[in-house]
């Protein structure tokens, strides 16, 4: 059986594998589409196993929202160098996973892997993929939030990504980015420290009785010294107590409630590669 041109470019949109791939997937086919589909979704899964063992740490990490501003998702997609990462085609195909999440407000991973994307599950087309890239591919991460105001975050490169929701509808714009940019920069645990687990705090507070009483302090003063040292920590790790980056006189909290008193966050999520 023959095939044309046509059969070949559009196997390529249908797979993502190249051209060259397609068109020996078809002969192989003899000619036969949805045959030769198959040759290629078995060579990915080759390739799958072949490489199950290596190490993908590098990828993409992306935010999104809807257009409502009221649901976002961020998804991370690994793959095993840079090069990949950086390529056009690995980073659409991220994009339309990320698509398919805000269209269906997905709020799991294995909801994510389970949902069709051209009428293959996202978890079949990851393994497909890495028959195209030649690497190991990998979802290995997916959040979602949902608020009154849902703000998105991707610094340059694409390696690190975070979200923001707020309790109020209409946030500025540079208010919304700028707290997602924080997070993004000073890397918080918690919105305040009433969602630190008490677990955390006891930690921090012995490491830092024994840091003092390393240091001679007098054991009386140990619980009061260290009460001190937390609420500087606090300060460290609780978004609206950090430091606002770019004033360095002010707090978060202090920041959103000069653009509206009753303003503040309910919820965020942070995501690096390579950290």
């Amino acid at each position: 059986m023959s095939f044309k041109t046509a059969d070949v470019v559009k196997l390529r949109k249908v797979s993502g594998a190249g051209m060259m791939d397609c068109k020996n997937a078809l002969k192989d086919a003899d000619g036969d589409f949805d045959k030769a589909l198959e040759i290629i979704r078995e060579k990915g899964k080759l390739i799958a196993n072949k490489r199950a063992d290596r190490d993908a740490a590098e990828g993409v990490a992306l935010a999104k929202v809807t257009e409502d501003g009221k649901f976002g998702a961020l998804v991370v997609l690994n793959c095993e160098t840079d090069f990949v990462a950086k390529n056009e085609s690995f980073v659409a195909f991220a994009e339309k996973i990320l698509n398919a999440a805000l269209e269906n407000k997905v709020e799991s991973l294995e909801a994510l892997k389970a949902i069709g994307l051209d009428g293959t599950a996202i978890e079949a087309q990851v393994t497909e993929q890495t028959g195209v890239t030649g690497e190991k591919l990998d979802l290995s991460y997916y959040k979602c939030i949902a608020g009154e105001s849902v703000v998105p975050y991707i610094h340059p490169g694409n390696k690190l990504a975070t979200l923001v929701s707020f309790n109020k509808e209409g946030v500025a714009e540079n208010v919304g980015k700028d707290v997602a940019m924080q997070i993004a920069a000073m890397a918080p645990l918690a919105i305040d420290q009433s969602a630190i687990p008490q677990a955390e705090i006891d930690k921090e507070l012995e490491f830092a009785k024994e840091k003092y009483r390393k240091e001679g302090k007098p054991e009386a003063m140990l619980d009061k010294i260290a009460q001190g040292s937390l609420n500087k920590w606090y300060k460290d790790v609780t978004l609206l107590n950090q430091t606002y980056v770019k004033d360095g006189k002010i707090s978060i909290k202090d920041f959103l409630k000069q653009n509206d008193p009753e303003l503040t966050v309910t919820a965020f999520d942070r995501y690096t590669l390579n950290a």
